[in-house]
């Protein structure tokens, strides 16, 4: 599958690579990242950047990636200065296309 048509999981899974967190399989075949709550107590919780304002917001900030609606086209345009340049039906789609295609390239899966 080409970084273009990357959606759920599979963009999930690369964005975590490009961010080199450490994911485990849960119930359900749900991404997982290991958290800290505290010093001893470790914590599960889904990763999904391209769905989670929380997880994919910050990665949207620190990369300094744009967002723009093509109302023509009912899409989201997500570029990296003006280089990289992804597309997707909602702006944290487009966002984490647009960082893997920066990070590893054009994906194959």
């Amino acid at each position: 599958m080409k970084t273009y048509k990357l959606v759920g999981e599979e963009l999930d899974l690369l964005v975590a690579k490009c961010e080199k967190i450490e994911l485990f399989q849960g119930n359900y075949n749900r991404l997982l990242v290991n958290g800290r709550m505290s010093k001893n107590q470790a914590m599960l919780a889904p990763y999904r950047p391209s769905t989670d304002w929380a997880l994919g917001g910050p990665i949207i900030e620190r990369e300094v990636i744009d967002l723009k609606f093509w109302i023509a086209d009912n899409l989201w345009e997500a570029n990296m200065d003006n280089l990289f340049f992804e597309y997707g039906d909602t702006p944290l789609i487009a966002a984490m296309r647009c960082y893997v295609a920066s990070k590893l390239g054009d994906v194959m899966l």
